[in-house]
């Protein structure tokens, strides 16, 4: 289990068991790629002359800050599974490939390599080594998240994750974004910018302490913006084209739909509800996540906003109505 999970009955306990046996469900979705434990794929890419040690910088910056925010266990590195060596010609990995992330029923990260994924080695080390930093210390939030589970009419289901909850009936406590929006009303938006925002202060710190700076050419200059937090208006403004034509147009085209949708909204939630405050929210936001006691947050929302901040914000209409039949 999970630092912060809990499960309701032994039907449920047995159901995440089974789960998290085998890891080929997942890894079987990308059948062209390789697969290895992270600390098997830093070590061959150490043994090859990739000097791996921001990693293991960024591994402890990242355990010493989440020690802080109250999550006492990190992801273990040997649940991170990392892709490449791929068959696909002109496959290109990193944070933004399809299909990759936490996955919280198996336990298990699947990331995939950064640039292109044809070799076993990364063509640009450090680049690749920030992507995986990133990945990693954003995963890492996502497994010490709070969680319940409950098994209901013999499927397991999540009715807690962080701040978010559902119903048994499948209603969520907030309600997506409209489409193109600016803003957010969405919890698992704020959740999953929150994670993002202190996976790449993260990465950012540990790119300064290992000297790492900016490429010259405009694709690497894009990656490491995005992996240290830094990119620019104009980094996410798309220009005219007739639509991706490889894999790693693919790759910069979702980069900037994530930042749009996630990092974005975040930043202006945090600015909307907390001007001057941002970083005082942004880490009341992470505890409540990594608890689920939403208490401190609300107390904290109530003082500036009036009384209900949290609920009259992301509350849904119909979520404490009664389940029909």
């Amino acid at each position: 289990m999970a630092p912060n999970e809990s499960v309701v009955g032994a039907q449920a306990l047995d159901a995440l068991a089974v789960l998290r046996a085998d890891s080929s469900e997942l890894t079987a979705r990308h059948p062209d790629h390789t697969f290895r434990p992270a600390p098997d794929r830093l070590a061959r890419w150490q043994a090859s002359g990739v000097d791996t040690s921001a990693f293991h910088t960024g591994f402890h910056v990242a355990w010493n800050r989440y020690a802080e925010l109250g999550l006492s266990q990190v992801l273990p590195l040997h649940r991170v599974l990392v892709g490449a060596e791929s068959t696909r010609p002109g496959a290109f990995g990193g944070f933004h490939h399809p299909d990759q992330g936490y996955r919280h029923l198996q336990m298990l990260a699947v990331v995939t390599m950064y640039g292109p994924m044809e070799r076993g080695l990364p063509e640009w080390p450090e680049l690749a080594l920030l992507d995986l930093l990133r990945a990693y210390a954003h995963d890492c939030l996502h497994y010490g998240s709070r969680r319940r589970y409950v098994h209901v009419g013999g499927e397991l289901v999540r009715t807690q994750y962080g701040i978010n909850f559902r119903r048994v009936s499948g209603r969520t406590y907030s309600a997506a974004d409209p489409k193109g929006s600016s803003y957010t009303r969405n919890l698992g938006v704020v959740m999953e910018g929150s994670c993002d925002r202190e996976a790449r202060r993260i990465t950012r710190e540990t790119a300064d302490r290992a000297g790492f700076r900016e490429p010259d050419d405009p694709a690497g200059r894009l990656a490491f913006r995005d992996t240290t937090g830094t990119l620019t208006l104009e980094d996410v403004t798309p220009t005219p084209s007739h639509g991706p034509t490889d894999e790693a147009d693919r790759y910069a085209e979702a980069l900037r739909r994530y930042e749009a949708g996630v990092n974005h909204r975040y930043a202006s939630f945090l600015d909307e509800f907390a001007p001057g405050e941002e970083e005082e929210l942004h880490t009341l936001l992470l505890r409540a996540v990594i608890s689920g006691d939403t208490q401190p947050l609300s107390r904290w929302l109530d003082s500036r906003h009036g009384p209900g901040t949290l609920a009259g914000v992301f509350l849904t209409d119909g979520y404490f109505a009664p389940s029909a039949g």
